[in-house]
């Protein structure tokens, strides 16, 4: 569905944001891109949506290359929630606001409003139907980025930073849609510094630094990789440093990080 092969791009200020990045996501799969800032990883967002154009190398999306398709018709296959939502807000109404990309994308009017209710409601924002986008806090304009969306129904959905500003409850919701998406065969891509969202979650985890993937496997594997993620500036999810610290002692019960993690959510049920 998504191929880099040997991207590079450097920006106007001579900054090199890709060197040499080659990755594939099939359809269907749910990846995490992980890494410090500067470490390539919205840059690389940016070149799936048609963007950004890579210097060398190519981007193909669902066998297309980007070079040769619009932001406009690669939008219709994929959705992206940047991480500052003020960048794609511009509607006087949230109502508006979730109904423009589906009129744009020609979708019938009693369909536009049934995926407009829809969408208020499964993010909590139908009390601001007739509000300006502009008047909500930080964490619902990044829901409501995520609503616009969902609602025209992409095949790939990449979120960048989507917990950001968000509280436990938004976090729990928001693990539980991307779930949905997976389940539903939708490829999903997270941009995120929030490891202890990712890891419940089980991604696979992409790690990059300078541009350059360093890391790319199942987060049970990566996770546990404390030399590679130190070498991003990635933390570990405190589960598996747990894990990690009885796994050292004799006679531990657990084989598997998960095993840890499924004692310790038992242990704190009443």
């Amino acid at each position: 569905m998504i191929e880099f092969r040997d991207v590079s791009f450097v920006h106007q200020n001579g900054v090199r944001a890709l060197d040499g990045v080659s990755l594939r996501v099939d359809a269907g799969e749910f990846v995490a891109l992980v890494g410090e800032n500067g470490a390539g990883k919205t840059t690389l967002v940016k070149h799936v949506t048609g963007l950004l154009k890579p210097a060398s190398g190519s981007v193909l999306v669902d066998g297309v290359d980007t070079r040769a398709a619009s932001t406009a018709q690669l939008s219709r296959k994929v959705g992206v929630a940047f991480q500052n939502p003020d960048h794609q807000l511009f509607s006087e109404t949230v109502e508006e606001e979730m109904s423009f990309a589906l009129r744009n994308f020609g979708f019938p009017p009693e369909v536009v409003r049934e995926r407009v209710s829809w969408g208020l409601e499964l993010f909590g924002l139908g009390e601001y139907r007739r509000s300006s986008p502009l008047i909500l806090s930080g964490g619902e304009k990044k829901r409501l980025t995520l609503a616009c969306i969902l609602a025209w129904d992409p095949q790939v959905v990449m979120l960048d930073e989507p917990t950001v500003g968000q509280d436990a409850i938004q976090k729990e919701k928001l693990a539980g849609t991307i779930l949905m998406l997976k389940s539903a065969g939708k490829t999903v891509v997270v941009v995120s510094h929030d490891i202890e969202f990712l890891w419940p979650i089980q991604p696979r985890v992409v790690v990059m630094k300078g541009g350059r993937v360093v890391g790319d496997g199942p987060a049970t594997a990566i996770m546990q990789d404390r030399d590679l993620l130190a070498s991003a500036r990635v933390a570990q999810p405190q589960l598996v440093e747990f894990y990690q610290e009885l796994h050292r002692r004799p006679g531990t019960p657990f084989v598997h990080p998960l095993d840890a993690a499924r004692w310790a959510e038992e242990a704190m049920l009443p």
